[in-house]
């Protein structure tokens, strides 16, 4: 059973909030946060990871990181024909950091990181030359303006 995020009461949605802020957060700052008891943060928790609202922890990297290198994101064109083929190989490719299938002119949108501009150039040729890839259009990223 999943549970929407439209369903979720207030507490859900700040407690995923302070989550999203910081994974690490211990219960007892989360119930204190919240203003609930140590047993209804870990109950809630419990619920929202049993019901696949919450399906892991992350770490998010220091910004110094994340400029180190570029990011890109990728529109993706394929042969319908030969989309699970497609699929396979993006799997395979490391620096394919998020890969959706999407709605209106692309199939696929892919979220790069590249480690410089030369790196960038070679991974959209792999992409490009994978049989069933019809088109890539690629924006390089310049800055983040909201990064949650």
């Amino acid at each position: 059973m999943t549970a929407r995020l439209d369903l979720l009461d207030d507490t859900d949605r700040k407690l995923i909030s302070l989550l999203q802020q910081s994974a690490r957060e211990s219960v007892a700052n989360l119930a204190r946060k919240l203003g609930v008891a140590r047993t209804t943060v870990v109950a809630r928790l419990a619920r929202l990871e049993k019901n696949g609202v919450i399906v892991g922890y992350t770490v998010k990297l220091g910004q110094e990181i994340l400029d180190s290198g570029l990011h890109a994101y990728v529109g993706i064109t394929v042969e319908a024909k030969t989309a699970r083929d497609v699929l396979k190989r993006f799997k395979r490719i490391p620096e394919i950091e998020q890969l959706c299938s999407v709605s209106g002119e692309f199939d696929y949108v892919a979220w790069l990181r590249a480690g410089s501009a030369e790196q960038l150039d070679k991974l959209l040729d792999e992409i490009g030359e994978i049989d069933g890839v019809v088109k890539t259009t690629t924006s390089i990223v310049l800055s983040r303006k909201i990064d949650r």
